[in-house]
Formats: structure tokens, sequence, C-alpha cells
């Protein structure tokens, strides 16, 4: 536990700073543009490279040393921001400069996520998953409070090129926890066949379509993220021109977020959720949607509400997050747990850029709040059904065959 917190304390001033500049990045985008196709082509181009990577980066992630993976992944990314950093300071930066290196920095995230994953269930008791599920989101919440704020402050203090600079400072942190620890690995027989990238990819797809709870979580994840990735992409728009807000009234919109993802992960942490954890998750699900609908159903002058419900929405994605990722770092095989993961969240994530096709026409002709309606009255509904699922409500009967483990490194 003392490597994984070492690793963990890296990874979440890495996230910190990623946050900061991701806010900023798309605060600029929107006051440079106002344009929703903008916003939404960002988000495509920030999430459609992972979605491409991320299955060949699980199997490889199965190959290679986890640590190493991560490595490289960090230090290429903080490369791609000190490009773009020198694009800004030279004033010669233009708005496809930004969508590259969000591209870039996609496609090196779907290397390292599942690395992470898959290194979590090695150096953290099976019985403790769950509540680290919730401190990874309180860290994410975290993120969520301190970067919008400090973005806000920050764009109107500095030029973009300073600002790029704190995410390579936070990835240098993040790169020498890394080297600091050694992460255990998991002990192949030497008689084992090898295989191709491709076969493990394949086995990785076998063994996800024999766990059909597992499958049916992630077709609820692919239409969770279809409807609420459209939503959020917009906010700051939404804020700018809906609300008649500006960067500080988003960025406190996101901070509350982040409030309640640090709430909810407490609270994960804390209580550890349900006896069966997929009741903590599916309920926390349809509770999500409520809170969304209630930010489709405000007028012009309920930004204050709207301030309230993200901070229910933060709680309510924590909760879900954190007892669906620890149910399923405790169901998959640990010498599978990289392409797996891999494969969950290509497919999970898959819809997104579908989401975001489908809201640039809606948004134009209707605006933004009728996806948040929708969005909200579709997860309720989704949430609710899941109890009457047997292959959801049984997903934790599913145990995962035992590997060795090679600790001798730690």
């Amino acid at each position: 536990m003392r490597q994984f917190f070492t690793v963990w304390g890296g990874q979440a001033v890495s996230l910190i700073g990623s946050a900061l500049v991701q806010f900023s990045l798309v605060w600029w985008l929107t006051v440079e543009t106002r344009d929703p196709l903008v916003l939404l082509t960002s988000a495509i181009v920030g999430v459609l490279p992972q979605i491409v990577v991320v299955p060949f980066a699980g199997a490889m992630a199965d190959r290679l040393n986890r640590r190493r993976v991560m490595i490289i992944a960090d230090g290429l990314t903080a490369a791609a921001t000190a490009v773009l950093m020198l694009i800004f300071l030279m004033g010669a930066v233009e708005i496809w400069h930004v969508f590259a290196v969000l591209a870039v920095r996609s496609a090196l995230q779907g290397f390292h996520w599942p690395a992470m994953q898959a290194s979590t269930s090695l150096m953290v008791p099976e019985e403790h998953l769950a509540r680290i599920g919730g401190l990874n989101q309180s860290v994410q919440g975290l993120s969520g409070i301190i970067a919008p704020p400090l973005g806000a402050v920050l764009i109107a203090a500095l030029p973009m090129g300073a600002i790029l600079s704190i995410d390579i400072i936070t990835a240098a942190v993040a790169i020498s926890a890394l080297v600091a620890v050694r992460i255990p690995e998991v002990r192949r027989a030497k008689d084992a066949p090898r295989t191709s990238v491709l076969g493990d990819m394949g086995e990785a797809m076998s063994y996800l379509w024999s766990w059909k709870g597992a499958l049916a979580v992630v077709l609820i994840f692919m239409t969770a993220n279809l409807l609420i990735t459209p939503a959020f992409t917009l906010l700051p728009l939404h804020t700018l021109e809906y609300f008649g807000k500006g960067a500080l009234e988003y960025a406190a919109m996101e901070s509350m977020a982040g409030a309640g993802m640090i709430a909810g992960g407490v609270l994960l942490g804390v209580w550890g959720g349900t006896r069966r954890k997929i009741v903590t998750g599916m309920a926390a699900l349809a509770l999500l949607g409520v809170g969304v609908g209630v930010i489709g159903l405000l007028p012009p002058g309920g930004y204050m509400i709207a301030v309230v419900a993200c901070l229910f929405i933060g709680i309510m994605l924590a909760l879900v997050n954190g007892t669906v990722v620890a149910i399923l770092q405790r169901g998959i095989r640990a010498d599978l747990q990289g392409r797996v993961f891999a494969l969950l969240g290509a497919i999970s994530n898959a819809m997104i850029p579908v989401g975001l096709l489908a809201a640039a026409p809606i948004s134009v002709a209707f605006g933004i709040q009728p996806w948040f309606l929708a969005a909200g009255a579709i997860l309720i509904v989704i949430g609710a059904a899941s109890f009457f699922a047997p292959p959801i409500m049984l997903l934790e009967d599913h145990v995962a065959d035992k590997v060795p483990v090679d600790r001798a490194n730690l």
C-alpha cells in the first residue's frame, strides 16, 4: 500500500495540473470562437484517438512493464504540451494546433489508463478496492475544485503559454513518483505459448463476452457517455450564452461538481457501499439522471440552482464510478486486466463521438437545454430498470481465476 500511495500521489498531482490546463484550453476555445461546433470538435479529438488505440494499448500493458508504460506515456504527454506552450508563446497558435495536441494527449492516455488500473489491483488488497475507488473519485473531485477557479484567475493574469507550463511540472512529479517505486508484475508460466498482440486482444474479447453482467454494464456506460458527454462539453457555452455568466461562474459550476466528487468519494471510502456494490452504483446512476434533468428544466435565471445540481451530480458520479470500477478490478483475472480494462474503456467510450456529432445540430437548432432533459430522463429509466436485470444485479458473483503475482521487486 505504501508503494501504491506513492504512485497515487504523483498521479493525483499530475491530474490536477492536467485539469487546470484542460479548463484553460476549453475556456480559450469558448471565448475565441463562441461556436458549439468547435467545442464539440475539441471533445471528439480529445476522446477518439483514445478509443482507437486503447485495445492495442491494453494488450501492450499486459505484455510490458506497466510502470514503464506509465512513465513513457506521462513523459510524451508533457512533451506534447511543451510544443503547444511554445506555439502560444510565439503568438502563432491556431485552433488546429490545440486540436492536434488534444488528440496526442488522448492517445497517450489510452496507454496510461489501462496500465494504472491493472497496477492498482496488484498493489491494493481486494477488500479495499472499493475504498480506493472512492479515494480516486475524491482526487478527481479535488482537481475539479482547484482547477476551474485557479484556471479562471490564471487566464486573467498569465498568457496561455505560461499556464501550459504547469502541466509539464506536474507531469514531472508523476514520473518521479513512478521512478521511485517498483510495481508488482504477474508471473507468467515459462512454458506458456507466445501469442500475438491481436491474439491477446482476442483473448480479452472472449473473456469479456463470457461475463454477461460486465457486458450489460458496458452497454449502460455507453448510453451514459452518449448522453452526458455532449451536455457537459457544451456547459461552458451554456454558462456564457444561456445563463449570461463568465469564466468565474463556469468555474464555480465545475468546482461544485468537483466538491461533489470529493464528498461522494469520501462517502464511498468510509462506507464502502452496500453489501452488493452494484446496488449502490445503479441507484446512484438513477439519481445522477435526476441532477442532469434539473439543469435542463431551469430558466435563464436559475444559475444558482444549476450550481447546486452540479454538486449533486458530482456525488452521484463518484458513487457510480467508484463502485463499478472496484467490482471489475475484483472480477477480472490479474494477467488480463490491462487488455480487458482497455477493451471496456474503448467500448464504453465508443458512443461519445456519436453523441457529440448528434448534439451539434440539435444544440444549434434548439439550444442545449433539451439535451440535458433527455439525458436526465433516460438515465433515470436505465438506473431503475437495472434492478430488474439479473446479469447486472449478479455482477459480483463472477470471481476471477487467480494467477501468481511476483512481489519480489516491492
